[in-house]
């Protein structure tokens, strides 16, 4: 059976000896079968999913493996790794299952922001509670019981420690910067954030783990946890699309193509191709919804989830009566290619 996937990269321990966050600049999706016997030979590695700490003298004969099976790219990270005095590991995942580590977690996390897997492209059950919260400083990630102690040891030294946020996730560009893409604020994105090829993030969008954007969008609001933006739709200022983590269930919310959010809007139901949702409309699945036909006759009163992934819809509140109303819209959001190019 073929390999899920492996990285070679830095770990970062506590002073229990515990991997805190892992560092992976190279993964590989599905690795030829001749590298991760390669890498099996350095290492002593046999089967399963395991995270195996390497030596520097490790690392070195690791490089020649990479070369010697085509990827240059590891084996010259390699070479300078066998270099380094910070701890390295190695992990293979055989299969692609529930995370039983946070080193397998971290590796999970940057396939996705390296754009190898889509958000639910893996299996990422149990990370939230896998993962606990670090101090992400200008020196790197702390644990949080070494933190006071971090500091003073700064103050002692005349250098000032500063902590950017105390979270389970970092945010997306200490470990990746996917090409083709603009980042107002690069706190909002966390890792395991797909940011596709073309996507805008304003100063108040954001994007949580496991979920984004697949290609060009202008995101100003937010993208909760599991959610997926299709391409060429945006997310206006204020808006909000429900996630999984926050009321959601198991339903996957998600915006298919050439759709748009409004302005202080928001989304608790999949929506389809070629949509509007009006600025400060808030639909949810369970949302009562008077459909029009192309005259504005009313038609009938349906629940939104009924409309999951139907295309050409415009969602709007009456003015007069509070009504959410429901008509066809035939006008594919049409976006401005000088606001969303990143050249």
């Amino acid at each position: 059976m073929a390999t899920f996937s492996l990285a070679f990269g830095t770990a970062t321990k506590n002073r229990d000896g515990k991997i805190i966050e892992a560092f992976f600049p190279h993964p590989v999706l599905a690795p030829a079968d001749a590298l991760v016997d390669s890498l099996a030979e350095v290492t002593g590695y046999q089967e399963g999913n395991q995270v195996i700490e390497v030596t520097a003298s490790q690392s070195a004969q690791l490089a020649k493996a990479f070369e010697t099976n085509g990827d240059s790219n590891n084996a010259a990270f390699a070479a300078k790794a066998a270099e380094s005095e910070q701890p390295l590991v190695l992990v293979i995942l055989k299969t692609d299952e529930k995370p039983s580590s946070v080193a397998e977690g971290f590796l999970k996390l940057q396939l996705i922001s390296n754009r190898l897997v889509l958000p639910h492209g893996t299996v990422l059950d149990g990370i939230f509670g896998l993962l606990h919260n670090i101090a992400w400083t200008n020196e790197g990630p702390i644990d949080l019981p070494e933190l006071a102690e971090r500091q003073i040891e700064a103050r002692l030294t005349g250098r000032h420690l500063s902590v950017d946020c105390v979270d389970k996730f970092p945010k997306m560009v200490d470990y990746v910067v996917p090409a083709g893409v603009r980042i107002a604020d690069t706190a909002r994105v966390r890792l395991g954030a797909h940011v596709g090829e073309g996507t805008t993030v304003m100063h108040e969008g954001f994007i949580n783990f496991n979920a984004g954007t697949t290609g060009t969008s202008m995101v100003e609001g937010r993208i909760s946890a599991g959610v997926v933006v299709g391409n060429g739709s945006d997310i206006g200022g204020g808006a909000s699309i429900m996630g999984t983590l926050s009321g959601g269930g198991s339903v996957v919310v998600s915006i298919a193509e050439s759709s748009l959010l409004g302005a202080n809007a928001g989304l608790g139901f999949p929506l389809g191709d070629r949509c509007t949702v009006e600025s400060g409309l808030y639909v949810t699945a369970g949302s009562k919804v008077l459909m029009l036909d192309s005259q504005g006759n009313e038609v009938e009163t349906v629940k939104a989830r009924d409309l999951t992934g139907v295309s050409d819809l415009l969602f709007r509140r009456n003015s007069v009566t509070g009504q959410i109303e429901c008509l066809a819209n035939k006008t594919a959001v049409e976006l401005n290619s000088e606001l969303h190019s990143n050249n």
